[in-house]
């Protein structure tokens, strides 16, 4: 990884999780002297629970993790990096069947619980014979850290990414861990990048789908780099049992609020760290709407300002112009109100009431804009909705890297 990003966070220390044994190989989807194929082993009884991308072109690793995901039991996770193997048709198809048998027959367990991710490429068959080779070498690798796992799962991302997280469960601690990948191609409709967390937390598949699919409606569906929904986009939620507590099946039970919780903060940090690592980011920019009717309107007029080139470019020039957003507002197709419409930059409030304040000095929003983390807000006064979102900047950077992205 090189250049890393302006807006990068050092990967931090994360906990060994029970039941959980990470390795790297090299597989060589590409040509690079560097792991591309991260392998997992989990614990016999582990749960799973997923989120995956709603793009209909999705690759065959998503529709065989939906179906493997229903089931609730997994022991294995492989994921390639280099190659997405989307819209590969039936040589794609055998690729993950045959990654997943290799697998399944070194661990004794069905190939339903072992779950494969790719990304990279779009439109090139994930070659077998490299394939075969990379799981071989992983399967016989020995165990790998945390932040080596990160590493190999990346494509364009200029630093490794995690995350961990502990909650009280009966009198017992719980671990969490993760570990994501992400940078371009970001866009909510499920998730956005390729997401595992690790616990060592005693959950019922159901609950554990449950509480995944709650805090990844308040994290990965609330960042956007580019508007783009790839075709692989997948969180993926394992749960080993190993810490002990007494099992948790319904919100219910106690402890089961503490856990939702650390699950919340850990996929927001993630979430975060995508956004920070978005494709030639400058500026990391967190927008929060209120006075919307409905929470789910906040958001969209939110994204709305997030997605926006305009918004975005402005703020890469370091430009207050806030009309911009006034305009992404109103693109947005929701509830809105010009006459009663308010914005502001970190806590300076430039227009209320539909009308620029009369008051308004430019210097401290201007000073706040040479900053690298950027804070922006937007009231609507209609009603008690409210959401935040989270973005970057769009830069030369950005064009030069998906230039040359095959290069």
């Amino acid at each position: 990884m090189t250049d890393i990003s302006p807006l990068a966070r050092p990967f931090p220390a994360l906990p060994e999780i029970a039941g959980v044994t990470p390795r790297v190989a090299r597989a060589q989807y590409k040509t690079w002297d560097r792991c591309d194929l991260t392998y997992v082993e989990l614990a016999e009884g582990t749960s799973v629970a997923g989120v995956f991308t709603r793009n209909v072109c999705c690759s065959t690793e998503v529709e065989l993790g939906r179906e493997s995901a229903a089931g609730g039991s997994a022991r294995a996770l492989v994921v390639n990096a280099g190659n997405s193997n989307a819209f590969t048709g039936f040589r794609g198809r055998e690729a993950v069947d045959q990654i997943r048998d290799q697998v399944a027959a070194h661990l004794g367990c069905g190939a339903s619980e072992v779950f494969v991710s790719s990304t990279g490429v779009i439109g090139v068959p994930l070659p077998r014979d490299k394939a075969q080779a990379g799981v071989a070498a992983a399967l016989s690798a020995q165990p790998c850290t945390w932040e080596q796992a990160a590493e190999t799962i990346g494509t364009t991302d200029t630093f490794a990414k995690g995350a961990s997280a502990s909650a009280i469960i009966g009198g017992t601690r719980v671990q969490l861990a993760a570990i994501i990948k992400g940078s371009g191609m970001i866009a909510p409709d499920m998730a956005t990048m390729l997401g595992y967390i690790f616990t060592d937390a005693a959950i019922t598949p159901a609950l554990l789908q449950q509480m995944l699919s709650a805090a990844n409606k308040r994290s990965f569906s609330c960042i956007t780099v580019d508007s783009d929904t790839s075709t692989s986009d997948t969180v993926l939620a394992f749960a080993t049992g190993k810490a002990g507590n007494p099992l948790l099946a319904s919100m219910d039970d106690a402890g089961a609020d503490a856990f939702q919780a650390a699950l919340d903060d850990i996929c927001t940090r993630l979430a975060h760290l995508v956004v920070r690592d978005g494709e030639g980011a400058q500026k990391f920019i967190e927008i929060e709407v209120t006075g919307a009717v409905s929470d789910e309107s906040a958001r969209r007029i939110g994204l709305s300002i997030a997605n926006s080139p305009l918004v975005k470019t402005a703020i890469a020039g370091e430009d207050a112009n806030w009309g911009r957003v006034v305009m992404a507002v109103g693109k947005a197709g929701e509830p809105a109100d010009r006459d009663k419409l308010a914005i502001r930059f970190a806590d300076k409030w430039v227009a209320q009431a539909g009308l620029a304040v009369d008051s308004y000095d430019e210097a401290p929003v201007a000073a706040h804009l040479k900053g690298q983390d950027i804070r922006l807000g937007v009231d609507l006064g209609l009603g008690d909705g409210r959401a935040t979102v989270w973005t970057c900047d769009l830069t030369h950077g950005y064009i030069s890297i998906n230039a040359d992205y095959r290069s």
